[in-house]
């Protein structure tokens, strides 16, 4: 390995592990990766995640990783929590939900029907 290849790698290091700092970041996206989760493809699921944010210049978003959210049949799953959203575990989400979810929900502030699996009901939602 030659040492630009390291630095390479360094440099991707940094920026995952940036990618992961909640600290003044305002949004924040888990995503399961529990054995289920990983099996379902979780981890394409999270470098989707990863890779819209970085496309579109989103700093703003901390995305990590848990365990089991305990919806086995629904990975992989993604829970996402921000001001002025309740928070929202995603199923089903792959590459292309991931997107999705960052275009319409993170950008827009809109949920993604059809594969949200949990919320607060709808009078907290609107808040009544």
């Amino acid at each position: 390995m030659t040492l630009e290849e390291l630095r390479a790698r360094r440099a991707e290091g940094k920026a995952s592990m940036n990618r992961r700092d909640a600290e003044g970041k305002t949004v924040e996206v888990i995503v399961g990766m529990g054995t289920c989760g990983i099996a379902a493809g979780g981890k394409e699921t999270l470098a989707a995640f990863a890779k819209e944010l970085d496309a579109l210049g989103v700093a703003n978003v901390s995305l990590r990783q848990t365990g089991c959210m305990g919806l086995c049949y629904a990975e992989p799953t993604v829970e996402v929590r921000m001001a002025g959203m309740p928070p929202t575990i995603y199923g089903k989400v792959d590459p292309a939900v991931a997107r999705q979810i960052v275009l319409s929900h993170i950008m827009e502030k809109k949920l993604v029907e059809g594969h949200v699996f949990d919320r607060p009901a709808a009078d907290i939602i609107t808040g009544k």
